[in-house]
């Protein structure tokens, strides 16, 4: 499992950080809506590890996507605000911050459950998808919509899938170790990317 998650980390390295599939022009067409809205998640590392750990949390605690979905609605959500004009306050600080904590607390064996637990997929959430706002700012409704549905469709895919593959693992009896050690990974790429947010932060 961790393989599979330093692959796509080791292939979009270079143009993660850059967070805009499309070279940061907003998309003009569904197409490039729909091509902007898959992309996004998955470039944007720190979005991609926070979308794992969403995924290995469900498999986890031995339960069903009600986390996932969580997550992915609120991510919709946190796109609209951005798109009404609202700012949120630190929202990269956020991000990266939630991607460390997740990542702890699956890499101690904790499980993820109740509502508390869905409260803090849809706060992360809102965060995330107000940072996916800022590519379809100046689009029109359809490329927006479009973008919307590639990148719920992408996340729900990425933890869906992560999901299956670790309970099937679990179910095995040897999935714990594995799943652990991928937490501590998207932890650790959400480490870096605080260290890199604080740093902005500071310098200005």
């Amino acid at each position: 499992m961790t393989r599979f998650l330093l692959a796509p980390a080791l292939l979009f390295a270079g143009p993660a950080f850059a967070h805009h599939p499309l070279g940061g022009e907003a998309p003009q067409t569904v197409f490039h809506g729909l091509i902007s809205g898959l992309a996004h998640p998955v470039i944007g590392l720190d979005h991609l590890a926070f979308v794992v750990l969403v995924g290995l949390a469900a498999a986890l605690a031995g339960r069903s996507l009600a986390g996932p979905f969580a997550f992915i609605a609120a991510t919709l959500a946190g796109t609209a605000v951005h798109l009404g004009g609202v700012v949120l306050p630190f929202a990269e600080l956020v991000i990266t911050a939630s991607v460390v904590a997740l990542g702890a607390v699956l890499v101690m064996g904790r499980q993820v459950v109740g509502p508390v637990a869905l409260a803090g997929f849809a706060f992360a959430g809102v965060f995330h998808g107000w940072a996916y706002g800022e590519a379809v700012i100046g689009s029109t409704p359809m490329p927006v919509f479009a973008y919307l549905l590639g990148f719920g469709g992408i996340q729900f895919a990425i933890a869906a899938g992560v999901a299956l593959v670790a309970d099937r693992m679990l179910q095995q009896g040897q999935g714990a170790l594995q799943a652990r050690l991928a937490a501590a990974v998207c932890m650790g790429v959400g480490l870096a990317f605080m260290f890199e947010t604080v740093e902005h932060m500071i310098l200005g």
